[in-house]
């Protein structure tokens, strides 16, 4: 069986990496091939991430770059359509909910090729997220359809897909964090920044909601801020972040490079640094979506800076908050874990490390019908 995997941004590696080990195990039943569409790239911290999991450098680089969703999506499909017609793959995996996923699976369905999506079922209803707009347009489509939890099993029958078409497999990103983590627990981060175990709080910030209105954001800097004056936060900050940091004037509220208590803002980190960090965080902020299922596997109080999540089975199960991205808000929550009154959670069913090879053993099953 012919597989194309496709990867896009840097959320993407994690994800696929224990998928091409799993398949790995069965040379005699797989050949496969990694495309990154270019979708995100920086040298450093693709490098960073391909060596810390382990993955192979990509077979084909499709380079496509920055641009509007329009501009980016229509380059990706150009791209990855010759990529098709050249391979001719049984099937394609995509992951998460990026453009690469949406625009990779839409030119492989229109060439007869059959698609498998790795994360399906997972919805915010929020329809001003680009994602979720990717994710419907993806699982629509999609042949296979792997879950991380039963409740995305639910959204995708209350849509009308078939059954058959639905796999809980459990979460491939938690397979990589388990993998990974006596590997992070061994890094000397944390000390080399004379960070005290459980003595800081680390910090995601850059969804357009957030990071594009001045006065949002110097709301959500200045709680952030107040927080810091009691334990220090550290700030991989990420580059669009950093750049409306700079055009809107609030800089003032960093303390960049420098081992001081405040909001640290550092550059992007790699994998293994990044997760040992938040595995010795007193409390995690963020308004990304794998954090908040990692801090959960974790057992770290995560504070979300958003209305809404796709991922609400680390509200019900996990150690996940909703707090939106009003100043008190923000605060109070941050409080509530300073006193010991942090959400504590459970780890969900299948989170086990073994997603990836339930995706694999259902395609071993299904190869005959594949090719």
């Amino acid at each position: 069986m012919k597989i194309i995997n496709i990867v896009g941004a840097r959320p993407n590696f994690m994800k696929m990496a224990p998928i091409i080990e799993a398949l790995n195990r069965h040379p005699d039943r797989f050949e496969h091939l990694l495309v990154h569409t270019g979708q995100h790239y920086d040298q450093r911290m693709s490098k960073a991430f391909f060596e810390d999991l382990g993955m192979p450098r990509p077979d084909i680089d499709l380079e496509v770059g920055s641009g509007s969703h329009a501009e980016q999506t229509g380059r990706i499909m150009m791209a990855f359509e010759r990529v098709c017609r050249d391979e001719l793959p049984d099937l394609v995996i995509v992951v998460g909910d990026v453009n690469s996923t949406m625009a990779c699976t839409i030119t492989a369905k229109k060439l007869g090729i059959k698609v498998a999506h790795v994360e399906a079922g997972l919805r915010s209803r929020d329809m001003d997220m680009p994602e979720e707009i990717n994710r419907l347009c993806t699982d629509v489509l999609c042949d296979y359809l792997f879950t991380t939890d039963t409740l995305a099993d639910e959204n995708l029958r209350a849509e009308g897909v078939a059954e058959e078409k639905i796999h809980f497999v459990g979460n491939v990103m938690i397979d990589t964090l388990l993998k990974h983590r006596e590997m992070a627990t061994g890094l000397a981060l944390s000390r080399e920044l004379g960070l005290a175990p459980g003595g800081y709080a680390t910090l995601t910030l850059h969804r357009p909601s957030n990071v594009d209105d001045r006065e949002t954001l110097s709301g959500i800097l200045e709680s952030l801020a107040e927080i810091a004056r009691e334990m220090p936060i550290v700030f991989p900050i990420h580059p669009r972040t950093r750049k409306m940091v700079g055009q809107f004037g609030l800089d003032h509220y960093f303390n960049e490079g420098k081992k001081v208590e405040g909001i640290w803002i550092t550059e992007p980190l790699g994998y293994l640094e990044f997760l040992h960090l938040n595995m010795n965080a007193c409390m995690v902020l963020t308004d990304s979506g794998g954090l908040q299922e990692e801090t959960t596997v974790l057992g770290v109080p995560c504070i979300t800076l958003r209305h809404n999540t796709e991922r609400p089975v680390t509200l019900t199960q996990g150690t996940n908050q909703l707090v939106g991205n009003e100043p008190q808000a923000i605060l109070d929550a941050a409080r509530a874990v300073l006193e010991g009154r942090g959400r504590k959670g459970r780890v969900p069913e299948k989170w086990d490390g073994r997603s990836a090879e339930r995706i694999v053993d259902v395609l071993l099953r299904e190869g005959d019908e594949l090719m």
